[in-house]
């Protein structure tokens, strides 16, 4: 029987990269550092300006974008300096990421440590990641010109797409170390847990609305907004359906309401879980996990948006997206689960 745990451990390690571009990102957008680096070197950019001159340079061309002029004017090297560093951390690591899937899929692919039905996927994942990076771009370039930040459209793609990376490494990790499937549940637990990372992808995708329009200052009062159940002024913008991409009000609402009816469907499914006893820790675990970032998320409200508080949200979220992605493949009905995992190893995750 072939020990697949090298290969199981490496997409974690990969998972855990791409979480780390998740929370660096949403430093990066907290901080407002994201435009600090105004081209796009793939390979060169890696390095970081090392001389006084190299420094004045990326400064300088810094000076010629709209935040720079209407927004930071007369910054100093030392708060360019500042800015800078989160964006280059956060490229450096999303850069590494290449590195850490391409290198060791080569390598085991070569040794025959992959599955052929893996193999796909390991294709695919290299070409999300190149796409994740033209996606990064394209997003910087909205800021350059004639904004004074990045489109919240293309940052919600952004994060979008990371998220969906996410959830297919950590799938990819849980089907090889032969636990897809794993625990037999009802069809109502089955759907609540498949159910689960989705509504948490979609809602991960509101929030990236929230972050572009910096809409986490619409409101700071919790439950009401604005004093009011529904707060007015949510449909103010002509046509009405760009109220939900554009709107401030709008699109903190709808987080926040999404937010509810997430915690609803996590508590039904805990519920279910444990009345049948099949899935029941994940499910608590994702339970806890839901409370907990409503009352940090309520907390980001409330204290108008605390950097380090923000950044942890964005944190929780990830941490949740992972966890209901290894819960919902455990409780996924099986497809060819018996030749799927012929040879695997049926080591935990």
């Amino acid at each position: 029987m072939q020990n697949n745990m090298p290969v199981v451990w490496w997409l974690r390690v990969v998972a855990l990269f791409v979480l780390a571009t998740l929370v660096l990102g949403g430093a990066t957008r907290i901080t407002d550092s994201g435009l600090s680096i105004t081209e796009w070197a793939p390979i060169l950019g890696v390095i970081p300006p090392m001389t006084d001159a190299a420094w004045e340079r990326a400064l300088e061309m810094y000076r010629q974008i709209p935040e720079y002029q209407l927004i930071n004017r007369g910054m100093s090297m030392g708060e360019f300096q500042f800015i800078y560093w989160w964006e280059w951390s956060h490229r450096f690591v999303a850069r590494s990421i290449g590195l850490v899937f391409a290198v060791p899929l080569v390598f085991f692919w070569v040794r025959g440590r992959l599955p052929d039905w893996f193999k796909p996927w390991g294709i695919t994942l290299l070409a999300l990641g190149g796409l994740q990076g033209a996606v990064g771009w394209w997003m910087v370039a909205s800021g350059l010109v004639d904004r004074v930040d990045v489109s919240q459209y293309r940052l919600a793609t952004h994060l979008t797409l990371a998220c969906i990376i996410l959830m297919v490494t950590v799938w990819l990790s849980v089907r090889l170390a032969g636990r897809a499937g794993s625990v037999a549940a009802p069809g109502a637990v089955r759907l609540g847990a498949v159910l689960i990372p989705f509504a948490i992808l979609f809602q991960i995708a509101l929030g990236a609305l929230v972050a572009g329009l910096d809409a986490g200052h619409a409101s700071d009062t919790w439950p009401l907004m604005q004093g009011l159940l529904v707060p007015e002024g949510m449909w103010t913008l002509e046509p009405g359906w760009i109220n939900a991409f554009e709107n401030h009000l709008t699109v903190q609402f709808n987080h926040r309401v999404f937010a509810y009816l997430v915690t609803i469907l996590v508590v039904w499914h805990a519920v279910l879980a444990v009345r049948s006893g099949r899935g029941a820790g994940l499910a608590v675990t994702l339970l806890a996990l839901v409370f907990a970032q409503v009352a940090v998320g309520i907390g980001v409200i409330v204290w108008r948006v605390p950097p380090h508080l923000a950044a942890f949200h964005q944190f929780v979220a990830a941490v949740l997206l992972w966890v209901s992605v290894v819960h919902a493949t455990h409780l996924a009905r099986p497809r060819g689960a018996a030749a799927e995992t012929s040879g695997l190893s049926a080591a935990a995750v």
